[in-house]
């Protein structure tokens, strides 16, 4: 697929090195550093300027889960985790943003797009949302049934003409009812999908949108070109903007998620853990020498603790955990 770079991003903190600063901070945080701790960690922090990066990382992170030091109460506890998740990913979006409208005189969105905002921002004001780690199904006035996936946010446009459905953020799945007369259309960021009689779920990603069919067929047109292909059942594709990837094999997972379960065939760590940090408040990571391992198994997308104990009970891994909100998956001891 065809993508464009606009300028040269600095390379991200290694695993290791985030673990540092989050083992650094653990350490800072409880008050009983002493002054040699402190020059220590100092003297760490200079060190590298990955070593500031992944410390400004953490801070990040942490600064969002400050009442948890003080809750006592389960429920509160996990109230504060969801909102200051949602803060977290609140900031970055409006990080992105600024970035995206001062790099770009004139945004280019699709023709048939109500809003110049962009997607992040039009979450915030969607007609039907999901918090991070929710979950939601609906069934719209046609007879349609959709199901929204962790932090996913849609728009609805009904009308005499056309059923039509903008993705702005996350997942969807969809079964749609039979009308004669109106087409059902969704959209994203990189272009327009046209259900023919289907269940198909769309995935919103930062620069691509993958589509996987399950009944049906769906044809996808890309947003900036004349692009146009058919995706039968049981294949999936990717697009950008501007192209469409090659059909391949649709992907078992993007359906099981509407069963609360995740399920994974023969695919690396790092994949299972890169779908579990969706529906995870904090920092999930996982080290480069386990991330290649195969992982086979159904498991549960609501209860992620569940998932990893579960992960740790069958790989040659452990789990760590400096900080309630700093989790990683290491090679086992």
């Amino acid at each position: 697929m065809t993508s464009a770079v606009t300028s040269a991003q600095p390379a991200s903190p290694s695993h290791a090195v985030l673990n540092e600063a989050a083992e650094w901070y653990a350490c800072l945080r409880d008050g009983k550093a002493g002054q040699e701790d402190i020059a220590r960690w100092q003297a760490w922090l200079q060190a590298a300027e990955e070593h500031q990066t992944a410390w400004h990382f953490v801070e990040d992170i942490s600064r969002g889960f400050d009442p948890l030091r003080t809750a006592t109460d389960p429920r509160q506890t996990a109230n504060a985790l969801n909102k200051a998740h949602a803060r977290l990913h609140a900031r970055r979006r409006v990080l992105m943003t600024l970035a995206a409208l001062s790099g770009a005189g004139t945004l280019g969105l699709l023709n048939w797009r109500e809003s110049l905002l962009p997607n992040g921002v039009l979450a915030w004001t969607a007609d039907h949302r999901t918090p991070t780690g929710g979950q939601r199904s609906l069934t719209l006035a046609d007879g349609t049934r959709l199901w929204l996936n962790t932090a996913s946010a849609i728009n609805l446009h009904f009308s005499a003409s056309e059923r039509r459905i903008a993705l702005v953020q996350g997942e969807v799945f969809i079964e749609t009812a039979h009308d004669a007369v109106r087409p059902f259309l969704v959209e994203t960021s990189h272009g327009r999908m046209q259900a023919l009689g289907t269940r198909f779920n769309v995935h919103l990603q930062e620069t691509q949108t993958q589509l996987d069919v399950y009944a049906g067929a769906v044809e996808i047109r890309t947003a900036s070109s004349t692009i146009r292909r058919v995706v039968a059942a049981g294949q999936q594709s990717r697009f950008d903007r501007a192209d469409i990837a090659p059909v391949a094999r649709a992907d078992a997972a993007r359906e099981s998620w509407t069963q609360g379960m995740l399920v994974a065939d023969n695919i690396p760590l790092r994949q299972v853990v890169q779908e579990l940090r969706r529906y995870r408040a904090g920092h999930l990571g996982v080290a480069d020498d386990v991330g290649a391992l195969k992982v086979y198994g159904n498991f549960p997308l609501q209860d992620t603790d569940r998932a990893l104990r579960m992960l740790a009970s069958v790989l040659p891994i452990h789990i760590e955990q400096p900080l309630p909100w700093w989790t990683t998956l290491e090679a086992a001891r």
